[in-house]
């Protein structure tokens, strides 16, 4: 029997392409309005590093890569600036020769998950690749007024950081990875409903604030817009927000092929930020775009921060003092701990450097390599959980500091 030419298309497109189509998920929304330009778009996250939650659909790298601002509950990296991303700290060991190693192996808690995840939680990594992009940013919401509305609250603001994982966070994952916002909504409820007023003031009003801000934005340009999953459904959800504001919102379908789609391999491709400082003669690769600071002339900070895994990359530089010896600024910013002892090497290029394993406050034990390049002296700083300390991460990134 002769088969159409349409279905052997057809089944030769499949076959080459795999695709699974999920109709129940609910977590991204088109938006369209007489008076837009173009189609934005709200998507629902979790407030997770796990790596199941990013396993985003087509349409979603769609809608990312397309845009041309990127908005979110806040300016993620800023609220984390003096705030401590990890649960732990590390426990010191020696071997044999006296060369440190983190006691456990185990992956180290976080506020938004642990180290067996991915390095950002699922908003701050939308941030990330905001930043390396160069995509418009607008926080709905600023950090003051987030604070402003959990601070006559009954749960403490580090409860409500970490509320998820003690309200069954594997149950709310299973009901996000479903895409089932309604069910989500239930949940949400249910674990605010001991604190009278908690889900009015965290999840309601909150819509409110964060669909204005969304709104004057929608008339601007193409939007993708990312906020908790908790914020989409019900009446004084943002879906509906919004259709009272005259939008039309349409639930776009997550079809995940087997073969990357354009946009994904596109979005997926963004990886490093190239931090140049010409005035010192160096050139940096972050994982992200960090936060730069310069406190005094000639000084310049730049730190940032994997708030999924608790990671931190930092650097500092400042020009050289000919009054110390190179080997005397590895005395003074490598603070060893007792029977270890940092080490003289050299770069490929010629480079040299000393490293070695130091212990702080406020840091506590991290790996430190101080460079110089006879004009400039620079200290790279990085740590993390005990898999991070126990890896070759920190020497990959500073591998990547290049002085001219």
């Amino acid at each position: 029997m002769k088969l159409p030419i349409i279905l052997i298309f057809v089944i030769a497109f499949f076959s080459g392409n795999t695709q699974i189509v999920k109709p129940d998920n609910k977590l991204l929304w088109e938006i369209t309005g007489p008076s837009l330009k173009a189609k934005s778009y709200l998507f629902g996250t979790l407030h997770s590093n796990d790596k199941r939650v990013f396993q985003l659909a087509d349409s979603v790298y769609y809608a990312l890569d397309g845009a041309e601002s990127i908005l979110l509950e806040t300016d993620i990296f800023e609220f984390f600036n003096d705030r401590s991303i990890k649960d732990e700290d590390n426990a010191l060991l020696y071997d044999d020769e006296g060369n440190p190693y983190t006691g456990s192996n185990e992956a180290s808690l976080t506020n938004y998950g642990d180290e067996n995840g991915m390095p950002q939680f699922l908003d701050a990594y939308f941030q990330q690749y905001c930043a390396i992009t160069k995509k418009n940013f607008v926080p709905l919401e600023s950090i003051n007024s987030q604070l402003d509305y959990i601070k006559d609250l009954p749960t403490s603001e580090n409860n409500l950081i970490v509320a998820k994982r003690n309200r069954d966070l594997e149950g709310l994952t299973e009901l996000y990875l479903k895409g089932n916002i309604y069910l989500l909504d239930r949940f949400i409820r249910k674990n605010m409903s001991n604190d009278q007023g908690l889900y009015s003031t965290l999840i309601e009003e909150r819509n409110i604030a964060m669909t204005k801000v969304l709104d004057s934005c929608l008339k601007k340009e193409k939007v993708f817009c990312a906020v908790g999953a908790a914020h989409l459904y019900g009446n004084s959800g943002m879906i509906q927000l919004l259709r009272k504001s005259g939008y039309k919102l349409r639930c776009v379908s997550a079809i995940y092929s087997e073969i990357p789609i354009q946009e994904k391999t596109q979005v997926l491709s963004q990886r490093g930020y190239e931090l140049l400082l010409p005035e010192q003669g160096v050139l940096v690769t972050f994982p992200g775009k960090p936060e730069i600071n310069f406190p005094e002339d000639g000084h310049t900070q730049a730190i940032f921060k994997e708030l999924g895994q608790g990671n931190t990359y930092a650097i500092e530089t400042f020009p050289y003092n000919e009054m110390l010896t190179f080997e005397q600024y590895a005395a003074i910013y490598i603070a060893s701990p007792p029977n270890t002892k940092f080490h003289f090497r050299e770069l490929e290029d010629g480079t040299l450097y000393y490293e070695g394993i130091s212990d702080t406050y406020l840091e506590g034990i991290h790996w430190v390599r101080v460079l110089t390049n006879g004009k400039s002296v620079l200290i790279a700083k990085a740590y993390g959980g005990n898999k991070f300390m126990n890896s070759n991460r920190s020497k990959t990134f500073f591998d990547k500091i290049i002085f001219e």
